[in-house]
């Protein structure tokens, strides 16, 4: 078998791209990462296919659904507590 026929996990995925498994899955859903489905339902991702697209011959850079950073605010626009008594 071809290495790059080869099938990879969510979690193989995932951890390539360095995002969670869901974050793959929903990729898979909404058709922006080609999969297949095991007789048991589960999804396989080509390797062929994912290896394109972390050489940049895929559109993933737009659908990364990861949340911002978080930036916490300057200390100035804390809001402002009552010491406690």
């Amino acid at each position: 078998m071809d290495t790059g026929d080869r099938l990879l996990t969510p979690g193989e995925v995932a951890a390539l791209f360095r995002v969670d498994p869901k974050t793959v899955t929903r990729w898979a859903a909404a058709g922006r990462i080609g999969s297949i489905r095991t007789p048991g339902g589960h999804r396989r991702f080509r390797e062929s296919e994912v290896r394109a697209l972390l050489e940049g011959e895929g559109e993933l850079d737009d659908m990364d659904d990861r949340p911002p950073v978080h930036t916490p605010p300057a200390r100035n626009e804390l809001p402002h507590r009552p010491a406690h008594r």
